[in-house]
């Protein structure tokens, strides 16, 4: 039973590491090339890119487990997401683009917010680096969490090191992977295996619910659904124990978009504004599908569960329990890969943000202003090591859940980068002073929120999501500071087309 499995998985990281191999020589000469590939990317890899760097394994475990424990309730959080990454595409995608570009060819958001604001620009670009690194971490950290839970769920009989556990062995296999493509080819090689690992996830996503309903102990959709309204009449509810709190909290998520970095560094890196358009429906459709995948997985496979007797004592390993029950050993080892692939996209994005602000806003602003190209690349790739190290030992905790991990950083980019990246793209009386002021702030409501309990509950009822607060007071004292001090003359709105 194991070979067939281990054999899809080696196939899958034999392929990303032949990526990383095929970017390198493609594109990693220049800092820019090894940062950004070049900004060349084709509408479906940018897109494919975005999206799988964005939803990691919170869409296999996170958004399953939430709906197969709470319901449809749940599915909020997906449905805000949606509407989010649509407006990002539309308002932040084609703006960033051209103006990262035109801002003297920024490679970095802190580098671009520098340009962009050059009266505050060591602060900003200073302050912005940290609150990526640091977030980022954490971020990684996550996805390394469900590299270590999907190897000890599905390999903890195979797995049997001395003095090590399957779950830490999972972490840091997991690490090594990310590790060696990311190193090798940089942004175009993270770039080139997320397109493919978007397309095994939304494969997978499309295959599992559609099995769970049909093969063995399965029902239809209709039996499925009666059979879910015996173990809660409200399950399959959008709106029964929705609290306007709990509402605002869930659809909110989608605020985050417009300040994830390695979200947005997509947007930057896309062939030319033109290709956008194609880009946005492209990526909309591939999430469409994704989401809807990732809630017919954690609905009906509650009904399954129910319907055998299937206990899952951690809802977010659902995925990986059915994918070991239902299907032949090659196909589990290529839904394995899914999952993998959706951890490992997004912690390789991460890694190279992460690398990128090191690299351009630490080393070269205050160790070596004139490295050479060379040597940024040589700094990028050992910074792409200690951040993948650092998070591998935060990771450490087995208990540690995805989704809480998940949102607490897509909290704090959204808060922090958010407000400062829309209104810094459209709001030409904008000033660095409100800039610096509306980022701290952003970040520091996030850090509060979270130490008070606050998300968790607020006022004696249920929490609210740390990014609502966070998000809203960042905004409004970047307008409040702007208006009290003067504007960067700078501003060069997009040009018409």
């Amino acid at each position: 039973m194991a070979i067939g499995i281990w054999i899809s998985l080696f196939l899958y990281f034999g392929l990303m590491i032949a990526i990383g191999f095929y970017a390198a020589k493609k594109s990693t000469s220049t800092s820019e090339e090894y940062m950004l590939g070049g900004r060349k990317l084709s509408p479906a890899v940018a897109a494919l890119s975005a999206g799988a760097s964005d939803m990691s394994g919170w869409l296999l475990l996170g958004l399953p487990g939430a709906l197969f424990a709470s319901g449809l309730i749940e599915a909020w959080i997906g449905i805000g997401l949606f509407v989010g990454a649509l407006v990002n595409w539309i308002v932040v995608a084609p703006r960033l683009r051209e103006q990262t570009e035109r801002y003297d060819n920024a490679l970095t958001v802190p580098e671009f917010l520098a340009n962009r604001f050059p009266s505050k620009a060591m602060a900003l670009r200073t302050i912005s680096a940290v609150i990526v690194v640091v977030f980022f971490v954490v971020y990684t950290a996550s996805g390394l969490v469900a590299g270590g839970k999907l190897f000890s769920s599905a390999f903890g009989d195979l797995i049997n090191l001395p003095m090590v556990s399957d779950y830490v062995f999972g972490v840091w296999f997991t690490l090594a992977i990310v590790l060696t493509y990311t190193v090798i080819g940089g942004f175009l090689a993270v770039s080139l295996t997320d397109f493919v690992q978007g397309c095994i996830m939304m494969l997978a996503l499309v295959i599992m619910p559609i099995v769970v309903l049909t093969t063995g102990q399965g029902d239809g959709v209709a039996v499925a659904s009666e059979r879910l309204r015996t173990i809660d009449p409200n399950f399959l509810s959008l709106f029964s124990g929705l609290t306007f709190f709990g509402f605002l909290s869930a659809v909110t998520w989608g605020l985050g978009y417009f300040g994830q970095p390695h979200i947005i560094v997509r947007f930057m890196a896309i062939r030319s504004v033109a290709d956008v358009p194609r880009a946005r429906n492209i990526g909309m459709g591939w999430m469409a599908v994704s989401v809807i995948g990732a809630v017919g997985l954690g609905i009906f496979g509650r009904a399954y569960a129910h319907r055998n007797g299937l206990v899952i004592d951690d809802a977010e390993t659902v995925f990986i329990v059915l994918a070991d029950l239902l299907f032949h050993p090659l196909v589990t080892g290529f839904l394995y890969a899914a999952l993998l692939a959706a951890i490992m996209s997004t912690i390789s994005s991460q890694l190279l943000v992460s690398s990128s602000s090191l690299t351009e806003d630490f080393y070269r602003l205050f160790m070596n202003k004139k490295a050479s190209d060379t040597q940024l690349v040589t700094v990028g790739r050992v910074s792409v090591l200690a951040v993948g190290i650092v998070a591998a030992l935060m990771a450490g905790d087995p208990d540690a859940e995805v989704l809480g991990l998940v949102s607490n950083a897509w909290a704090g980019f959204g808060a922090a980068f958010g407000p400062l990246i829309i209104l810094s793209l459209t709001w030409p009386k904008m000033s660095g002073a409100g800039a610096v002021a509306g980022m701290l702030v952003g970040a520091v409501t996030v850090i509060i929120w979270i130490t008070m309990g606050w998300n968790s509950s607020f006022l004696g009822g249920s929490g609210i999501y740390e990014i609502v607060p966070g998000f809203l007071f960042a905004w409004l004292t970047i307008v409040l500071v702007s208006r009290a001090t003067p504007s960067d003359a700078e501003f060069r709105p997009m040009e018409a087309k």
